[in-house]
């Protein structure tokens, strides 16, 4: 079948402006195929280019004495001692999962699973954070219900726990929701595996499982806003199997052990043309691909719809030639496809055949490295309007308001989907904070979090920002945790408007700030744009995944309080509810201002936990619902009452930053108030756990009550 003549309509359909499409024709100079018309989409479209964010995102930290491979590679790689390395790195795959929920999400995970053993890692952890529309939006209790599907099924099916991450919902993602997941996972440090290609000459092999027609185009499809023709988007969703990713992984370990492996890629968004290109780009030669050669499950597949097809499960490979004979008897053994398609070539060339023709013939160089890069105008965002009088309200209904909402109810409804033991790992299940798994063979544990408080970022991006990685430093602390390493997915609207181009470049100054003051560089992360339908953006959401290192597990932090714990308090309190649950729960108001984020009291208060971690039974960081929020959610884990001398309504509810909630006995409390004399440090005795009620002040009412609305909520939400 010829290929179709390229006309406006097809350079459009392609994502391109007409700026672009001069440039594609300046460097042939000559028209591109439609062959070379897709390819020159995928590798420019905004998902795979970054060309809206590369200028703003070198200036994040990303260096450290801890970090053996930052940004650039398909996951980040941070060493945790003992010739260990984690790797990780979280993704989004929102315009999918809002498609087609099941898949979607599924997909996100298979794809983020494959970032991490590429790279010669064993996954270990997964994490997601999930962002929806409101409760009684038409779509979304299909999606929820589709989405945590998606997750459990595919994570549970490759065996890899899933031990944390967060569920919100808000108006703003009534037409876009975000899907972001995570994973990690352990390494020999001097074993890492990286995708640059070296050596001329060398076998291109494509490992894995067949190529369909299933997602030609994602990676275009996420690149562009979503209007009234989203159900054509449906064939744009890729189709995973776990099965075969777990099949697929289990080859890949054994291969590695083989050394026939110089350099390998993941085939994620945009597959084979992506993964080929970024391989021959970043060790700086060429690549010819001999389509004919490509496992396929469908007839007569075009050149295009090869090479832009995001079938799962695959991986392209550079291989040692002398051991071609024991590379493929490993896939053999595996049930796996395995077959050389191509060779590098040291021309700056991107040669690809099919059927005897040429069907592109392309600089390899100009499709990656030199994909355009926009410095979009941008405004910074409005100081907001100062916080107007908040009426004080009943403690415990102000309580009850936060624990009946779905944002702030107990989600076991989720958890109890997802598979938190296998592996046979897992020291902290989702329930409070971080997450945390055990080294395998080993006493050290490693803590795994996920945040970000989107009201927050767009009422003031730069603390917003901030705040996302001092949570995540919070979390990881908060368990015993040394935090080492954040990556980050940010999710934005579209960056040609210059209102959310300016929330995405404060939100970076913030987080470019925070990493620095708590040293959690950036070693990994995905910018999600276009989160917009009909010209409305989601909120501004750059979650913040953050790992932690335990040095010995017999101190980690994950008690119970108990009937005479004394509540203590470290930090200060300055009752500030602007942009606060309460706010947006009880009285359906977003204003003010963020909190501010002190990161020299976030760092002191950190160290202080940490420092004295042995006499702390119980922790927790304050965010979302402050005092109350956080108090209550450790007496209903405990199943005993608890009792806070506070009533007032800014001290209960207020979302100061830099908290942490300590309980313990009194005799540890009375050397943690010593301990914190002597540090600097702001702590204060504030309650105690005690009988089967919840008193703020003199307000008071059953714990079980209460326990039973945050166990229930939830579910009664969303169906």
């Amino acid at each position: 079948m010829a290929d179709p003549a390229i006309t406006d309509d097809i350079v459009a359909a392609h994502g391109f402006t007409p700026e672009e499409y001069a440039e594609v024709i300046r460097i042939l100079n000559r028209e591109p195929s439609f062959t070379e018309m897709g390819i020159f989409s995928a590798m420019w479209n905004e998902h795979c280019s970054y060309k809206s964010s590369k200028k703003w995102l070198r200036t994040l930290p990303t260096d450290g004495p801890q970090v053996i491979c930052g940004p650039g590679e398909n996951a980040g790689v941070v060493d945790i001692g003992d010739g260990q390395a984690v790797i990780f790195k979280m993704e989004s795959h929102n315009h999918p999962s809002y498609i087609e929920p099941y898949q979607g999400a599924a997909t996100g995970v298979g794809g983020i699973l494959r970032d991490v053993f590429t790279m010669g890692a064993r996954p270990i952890a997964a994490m997601n954070s999930l962002s929806f529309g409101k409760p009684s939006h038409p779509k979304t209790k299909s999606l929820v219900s589709g989405v945590v599907a998606g997750i459990g099924g595919y994570g549970n099916c490759f065996g890899v726990p899933t031990i944390g991450g967060e569920v919100r919902f808000h108006a703003a993602y009534n037409g876009n929701c975000l899907v972001n997941a995570f994973a990690a996972g352990l390494a020999d440090a001097d074993k890492i595996f990286y995708s640059a290609a070296s050596g001329i000459g060398m076998p291109v092999v494509y490992l894995g499982a067949k190529t369909g027609r299933d997602g030609v185009g994602g990676a275009t499809m996420a690149s562009a806003e979503f209007d009234d023709t989203i159900e054509e988007k449906r064939p744009t969703v890729q189709v995973g199997d776990p099965f075969t990713e777990k099949r697929l992984m289990e080859a890949c370990q054994e291969l590695m052990q083989t050394g026939a492996v110089i350099s390998i890629q993941d085939m994620g968004a945009a597959g084979l043309t992506c993964s080929a290109v970024e391989m021959g780009d970043k060790g700086g030669l060429g690549i010819r691909l001999n389509l004919d050669a490509v496992p396929v499950r469908e007839e007569n597949m075009s050149a295009y719809e090869m090479m832009l097809s995001e079938s799962q499960e695959r991986m392209l490979m550079v291989l040692n030639p002398d051991l071609e004979a024991e590379a493929k008897a490993v896939f053999d053994k595996w049930d796996l496809d395995f077959a050389i398609v191509g060779e590098t070539i040291a021309e700056d060339r991107f040669l690809i055949l099919h059927g005897n023709e040429t069907k592109a013939d392309l600089p390899l160089s100009k499709l990656a490295s030199s994909a355009p890069e926009y410095d979009r105008p941008w405004v910074p965002t409005p100081a907001p309007t100062p916080l107007a009088e908040v009426t004080g309200v009943d403690p415990i209904d102000g309580l009850r308001a936060l624990i009946s909402s779905p944002n702030y109810a107990r989600k076991h409804w989720v958890w109890q989907q997802y598979d938190s033991q296998v592996m046979a790992d897992t020291v902290r299940r989702p329930s409070l904070g971080a997450g945390v798994i055990r080294v395998h063979g080993s006493n050290k544990g490693l803590a795994f979090t996920s945040d970000v408080t989107p009201r927050y970022v767009k009422a003031n991006p730069v603390e917003g920002g901030k705040q996302a990685v001092a949570e995540a430093y919070r979390n990881l602390s908060a368990v015993g945790a040394t935090p080492l390493a954040t990556t980050d997915n940010l999710n934005f609207g579209n960056p040609e408007k210059p209102e959310i181009m300016g929330q995405f470049v404060g939100a970076i100054q913030g987080i470019g700030a925070a990493v620095a003051a708590l040293d959690m560089p950036v070693v990994s992360g995905n910018v999600s744009l276009y989160n917009e339908t009909d010209g409305s953006a989601v909120l501004p959401t750059p979650t913040i995944g953050a790992v932690g290192l335990i040095d010995d597990l017999d101190h980690v932090i994950d008690g119970t309080a108990r009937e005479g714990h004394v509540l203590l308090m470290l930090g200060e309190t300055r009752s500030h509810l602007g942009q606060s649950a309460l706010l947006a729960e009880v009285f359906g108001r977003e204003d003010g201002d963020a909190p501010e984020v002190d990161l020299a009291a976030e760092k002191a208060h950190g160290d202080f936990i940490r420092a004295n971690r042995d006499w702390i039974d119980v922790c927790t960081d304050l965010s979302d619902g402050g005092l109350a929020l956080a108090a209550f959610e450790l007496a209903d884990a405990a199943g005993v009452g608890v009792t806070l001398e506070a009533a007032d309504t800014g001290t209960l509810f207020g979302e100061d930053q830099g908290r942490y909630l300590i309980a313990c006995s009194f005799d540890k409390a009375e050397a943690l108030m010593t301990a914190a004399g002597k540090a600097g440090v702001p702590l204060s005795s504030i309650g105690k756990f005690t009988g089967d009620q919840v008193r703020f002040g003199s307000a008071t009412a059953p714990l079980a009550e209460l326990s039973h609305i945050f166990h229930s909520s939830f579910a009664a939400a969303v169906g």
